[in-house]
């Protein structure tokens, strides 16, 4: 009986200590805002989206960036901007541009094409944009666990070829 209580009290004890020394990511501080972006058809995509692996392009609707980009009243672009990317293997992931350490609409990463990643030009964290989803890399985002926020990037619902919503 003793030997049972015992592996019970040793099993509870691993558990806990399996579960609290988990390490996740909170990629949801940047203020919840409207996003979404449609590209009408495949032309549109190949002009204004992703169409491989690290490249990357930014929707800034306040800015008008990119300036040709056609906008609609429907069209939002959430906090701080969109930043389209396409992953290793060449699929699109979109993310908030706001840094979430600064949290702030005007404090926008950078894309790094030279060390294939993002970061914040004020606070200085580093982020994986093209492997690991938005996760930092360096700096008190990677210190405090704070991740990029991230959105679906997918067939278009309603008659679109592609949009990115949350």
């Amino acid at each position: 009986m003793r030997k049972k209580r015992f592996y019970g009290i040793l099993a509870a004890i691993s558990a806990t200590v399996t579960l609290c020394g988990c390490h996740t990511v909170d990629d949801d501080r940047i203020p919840s805002s409207p996003i979404r972006i449609a590209f009408q058809t495949q032309s549109q995509w190949e002009i204004y989206g992703v169409s491989g692996a690290l490249e990357t392009r930014r929707f800034i609707k306040s800015e008008r960036e990119p300036s040709n980009f056609p906008y609609t009243s429907l069209t939002y672009t959430g906090f701080g901007g969109v930043l389209l990317a396409g992953d290793i293997h060449g699929n699109p992931v979109g993310y908030d541009l706001a840094c979430p350490v600064e949290q702030s609409p005007t404090v926008r990463i950078v894309v790094d094409t030279k060390a294939n990643n993002a970061y914040c030009p004020k606070c200085g964290s580093v982020y994986d944009i093209f492997t690991n989803y938005g996760h930092p890399i360096s700096g008190k985002a990677a210190q405090e666990g704070y991740g990029l926020q991230r959105y679906v990037v997918a067939g278009g619902m309603q008659g679109e070829y592609m949009t990115v919503s949350r």
